[in-house]
């Protein structure tokens, strides 16, 4: 097979993005995540839960160093291993649409935009998230003991102490903060940088979310959770501007701005209080944050209402990615 090496290494052009993208969508819709040995983000997991203990344990300033270490290490191979297997589909591409030689057409950027969705899509997690925040919904309608253990896969707090409306209002605010982390950060990295772009961003999410806390991990997790904060930084604001658009309201950027600010973390406040404002309702972490007091008790209407827009929020915030990237002319066809 004889073609130009600019072919392959080059950027995937739009209609690759697209196909992807709308790919990675409908197969998650349809099936859900793939078995828990295919999974990129539970190897990544297995990587960082396995080195978390030896280098927590060690002295303030090694354990920091290590940490930084561990995750550069970590961040350096997923990207590598997601930039060999683009180049990979690129050429498999090619083979599959029988062409030999010259710029990809058509055919070759249908193939590889088929087969690069189907890669990007345990990078991202849609349903999952749907189905497991309605779950809690469901439980909590058979009782609050179900409603509480049905949360603890969503949230890391003690959900056993917690009433019918504090679970609603947890499951809500998991809804939001992880519309950003599972779905539009991982979309927006892609549009960006490509496989490697989504990859990368994976893994700070998931190094973050168990490294980045300020306990015994506390020296270990800093590089993590700061890289996690610079990644997802932008996602986090186009998450709540998605929300809005999603639900029709535009609530004013002071109001964003402020419900955000109440959060100790620089991003998650902001689709938590979009979410909060457009439902009119308060979503309280006890002893850490109360966004929009002014609002009432969430109710299980409310839960569905978020449900809804957020899956409205996801497909306008895969367009709206796409529609900027070809604006600037950061890829062609």
């Amino acid at each position: 097979m004889v073609w130009t090496e600019a072919a392959v290494l080059a950027g995937p052009p739009l209609l690759v993005l697209a196909l992807a993208v709308a790919v990675a969508l409908l197969v998650d819709r349809l099936f859900g995540e793939p078995p828990a040995w295919a999974h990129p983000v539970v190897w990544m997991g297995r990587y960082l839960g396995l080195l978390g203990p030896r280098v927590w344990a060690w002295p303030a300033g090694p354990a920091w160093c290590g940490g930084a270490l561990a995750w550069l290490g970590g961040a350096v191979f997923v990207m590598a291993a997601a930039l060999a297997l683009d180049v990979g589909l690129a050429v498999l591409a090619h083979g599959l649409a029988g062409q030999d030689a010259g710029e990809p057409g058509w055919s070759v950027a249908a193939a590889r935009g088929v087969l690069l969705g189907l890669l990007l899509k345990p990078l991202l997690a849609w349903r999952m998230l749907r189905d497991e925040v309605l779950a809690v919904e469901q439980a909590l309608s058979r009782s609050l003991s179900d409603g509480q253990q049905q949360l603890a896969r969503l949230v890391s707090r003690d959900t056993r102490v917690l009433d019918e409306v504090a679970v609603r209002e947890s499951a809500i605010e998991s809804l939001a903060e992880n519309l950003n982390d599972s779905v539009v950060a991982p979309l927006f990295w892609f549009a960006v940088a490509g496989l490697p772009g989504a990859a990368l961003y994976r893994f700070a999410n998931t190094a973050d979310a168990m490294w980045g806390y300020k306990d015994h991990r506390r020296w270990m997790g800093q590089w993590a959770a700061r890289a996690d904060d610079v990644l997802s930084w932008l996602p986090a604001r186009l998450t709540a501007l998605s929300l809005c658009v999603a639900a029709g309201r535009w609530p004013g950027w002071r109001a964003l701005r402020a419900e955000a600010a109440r959060t100790p973390s620089p991003n998650g406040g902001w689709p938590m209080g979009a979410m909060a404002l457009l439902l009119g309702v308060v979503l309280r972490k006890p002893g850490v944050y109360t966004l929009h007091a002014g609002g009432v008790a969430p109710e299980p209407a409310h839960t569905h209402r978020a449900a809804h827009w957020a899956g409205r929020a996801t497909a306008l915030a895969a367009a709206a990615l796409l529609l900027t990237v070809a604006g600037m002319g950061a890829v062609h066809v």
